[in-house]
């Protein structure tokens, strides 16, 4: 008589999983909202299942000041994801040569990235690159190689891998919109955390890593082709990011498919309030919400004094100058009014003389395209800038 077949594994209950995934993060990360511990556990899940999406959102635990957390959350998450390789000042070429090595794909873990990005860091655009390009399944990154007759060929690498980082201060604008960010914070005297031991509790996320990678086997029918849907006012980039994420907590169930959505809208209205894109979309958003309140028109003089005067705002030393009027026409001149033409200063009648100025009327179009939904409780105007006859 033949031995029985051997039976397959029974399917892990995900949701289960996910809660004690969830618990492991708690018992070492302080994080700054319930939101980021669902993100961060579904992310941790997501690692397992990249070829199942077209896009992998990057992970950013950032933060103001050192000593918030941020390398202790990427150990922990070090111990969750598949071929974790911690990448403190890996080059970009060693990078997208160990995502080609056909032994597996790395999940890449980049701690201290401000050395990277940081002011005094310098552009490091193809590392840059890379992370961007990565970001998408069909992501390659070419480079030439030599070839048996010695000379050159275009080869193209592939790029797409999970990626997480820590680091100060923020990320190129690039990556932070291809990323779910954690700012990190440090712990109030009241807030208490288990010492992470990584010769003890290194076993122990092994052991939920490895049950995320069986329970992961038996998800690709459910998360593979899947469309979750998305929260109200999550499109775009932010829809791309958290794709991912929402399928993973449709597939497990429970409350997690509620609580994963609150977590969307929780993080992308937090992305959208703390980071103002580019340096331009900044302007628009400052002369929005801060210097042409209630009016109309402006004159320049008025406008480059209101806006060198904000605190919190970078206008007052860009590079050691502060915003002059050939920047703030350079810098505006790249958007458009709602007739198609480039936002100009006009001439702006004011106590008898005629003066160079900005009318709001021009910039709305640019308002409505590019900036974040303006405050709940809209600022009053600031004294004296009534408008203008």
């Amino acid at each position: 008589m033949s031995a029985p077949a051997p039976q397959s594994s029974a399917p892990i209950d995900g949701a289960a999983l996910l809660d004690e995934v969830e618990r492991f993060h708690r018992r070492f990360n302080v994080f700054p909202s319930e939101a980021a511990y669902v993100a961060v556990t579904l992310w941790d899940a997501h690692a397992h299942l990249l070829d199942c999406f077209d896009s992998t959102p990057r992970l950013a635990f950032l933060s103001p000041e050192p000593g918030s957390g941020k390398s202790r959350a990427l150990e922990v998450v070090e111990t969750l994801v598949p071929e974790p390789m911690t990448a403190v000042n890996a080059s970009a070429a060693a990078l997208f040569r160990s995502v080609s090595n056909p032994n597996g794909r790395p999940t890449i873990l980049f701690d201290e990235i401000d050395t990277v990005f940081g002011p005094k860091a310098g552009d490091n655009e193809e590392l840059r690159g890379f992370l961007n390009a990565g970001h998408r399944r069909t992501g390659v990154t070419y480079r030439c190689v030599a070839d048996a007759a010695g000379g050159q060929s275009v080869q193209a690498f592939p790029s797409y891998c999970g990626v997480a980082v820590a680091g100060l201060g923020n990320l190129p604008d690039t990556i932070m919109t291809r990323s779910v960010i954690i700012r990190m914070r440090r712990r109030a005297r009241n807030e208490k955390v288990e010492p992470f031991r990584a010769r003890i509790h290194e076993v122990e996320g092994h052991k939920l890593r490895d049950q995320l990678a069986q329970w992961a086997e038996h998800a690709r029918g459910f998360v593979m082709g899947a469309w979750p849907e998305m929260p109200e006012g999550v499109a775009d980039r932010p829809a791309d990011v958290w794709e991912p994420l929402l399928a993973i907590a449709d597939a497990v169930g429970g409350d997690w498919p509620e609580r994963a959505r609150e977590a969307c809208v929780t993080l992308v209205t937090a992305s959208r309030a703390n980071d103002k894109g580019s340096l331009g979309i900044r302007l628009l958003a400052d002369l929005r919400d801060h210097v042409m309140v209630g009016i109309d028109r402006l004159p320049t003089v008025a406008i480059l004094d209101r806006l060198n005067a904000l605190d919190d705002a970078p206008w007052a030393d860009l590079q050691g100058k502060p915003l002059d009027n050939r920047r703030l026409s350079k810098m505006l001149a790249d958007y458009m009014t709602a007739d198609n033409e480039p936002i100009a200063s006009r001439n702006i009648k004011a106590a008898g003389s005629v003066l160079k100025g900005y009318y709001a009327a021009d910039l709305h179009d640019a308002w409505q395209r590019y900036c974040p939904p303006p405050p709940e409780s809209p600022l009053p105007p600031l004294p004296g800038t009534e408008t203008l006859a």
